[in-house]
């Protein structure tokens, strides 16, 4: 795992100025490189280091204790994607501070740490069109030069919400 240091950085102010810039983890996941805001970043741990129990299940892979904390751990290696876990040593756990409880979060590994401001994350076009709510989690692309990533709303996306049997039926 990488030695992560966060910085500040502040936009210039002004009349056209935006709000100061966020400085959002970078992770991998299935290829893909994803960006969630570092202010809900509770702890970064590797795989091995946490102390678990109870039994895997496919996606919910067990429930682990950290700083005294019990919490449930997902892996979004499977909710992202059919594939096998391989656990390795670059395989993270991201522990999430949410409005609503503490949770892990296993991943391909965690990249960095960095500064976006509003004007780098472009929306989804497509997606603002169809105005898709089941991912509303998507904020959008980040950019930093030739970089892209893709900007989640990680309370959004790690929300229990209800499936609406009908519209999935009908895709």
């Amino acid at each position: 795992m990488p030695n992560i240091q966060p910085a500040l950085a502040i936009l210039p102010s002004g009349e056209n100025a935006a709000r100061p810039a966020r400085q959002y983890l970078t992770f991998r996941l299935g290829g893909l490189e994803y960006a969630l805001d570092y202010a809900n970043v509770q702890e970064l741990r590797p795989l091995k280091a946490l102390e678990r129990f109870a039994a895997d299940g496919e996606i919910l892979s067990g429930v682990a204790v950290s700083r005294g904390v019990i919490m449930p751990i997902v892996d979004m290696r499977i909710a992202f994607g059919p594939r096998p876990p391989r656990h390795d040593t670059t395989t993270d756990v991201i522990i999430l501070r949410l409005s609503t409880c503490v949770m892990g979060m296993v991943t391909d590994g965690v990249t960095d740490i960095v500064t976006l401001a509003d004007g780098d994350i472009r929306p989804f076009p497509s997606l603002q069109t169809e105005g898709a709510p089941e991912v509303d989690y998507l904020l959008g692309l980040g950019e930093i030069g030739e970089r892209r990533m893709i900007v989640v709303d990680i309370d959004k996306l790690m929300a229990i919400r209800k499936v609406n049997l009908a519209a999935r039926h009908a895709a």
